[in-house]
């Protein structure tokens, strides 16, 4: 639940292979609307949000970057590396300290404790 102004939000991200449409959202939330009426959880009055994480979303958990190499992501930094803050390129590998990708005229690895954020990135 997340307050935003002076509402309160319950925002729930589904996820598939195949992706994710209109309609499974909308499924998702009769079912999940119904679950949360019974048992009475929330007793403020709240705006209840089903979507899908997105086709540029946050990659936070090795299985996201296993299902992601050879993919193009985006990774801000905590602190400056060759003087940037933010680089882009295909993701190569990682392993529990660095990330490894290929920004194109170099591969380069970074720790993973210096990234703030890394997530897909889809060329429009």
């Amino acid at each position: 639940m997340q307050k935003n102004g002076k509402d309160y939000f319950l925002r729930i991200y589904i996820d598939k292979k195949e992706g994710i449409g209109l309609e499974d959202c909308e499924k998702v939330s009769n079912e999940i609307n119904d679950v949360l009426d019974k048992a009475n959880y929330i007793k403020e009055q709240y705006f209840l949000e089903v979507s899908s994480p997105g086709i540029e979303r946050i990659l936070r958990k090795d299985t996201h970057l296993e299902q992601n190499i050879g993919a193009e992501v985006e990774i801000k930094l905590f602190k400056p590396i060759e003087k940037q803050k933010a680089f882009e390129g295909k993701l190569l590998k990682f392993d529990k300290e660095k990330i490894y990708i290929d920004i194109g005229t170099k591969e380069i690895e970074i720790e993973r404790k210096d990234i703030a954020q890394i997530k897909t990135k889809y060329s429009w």
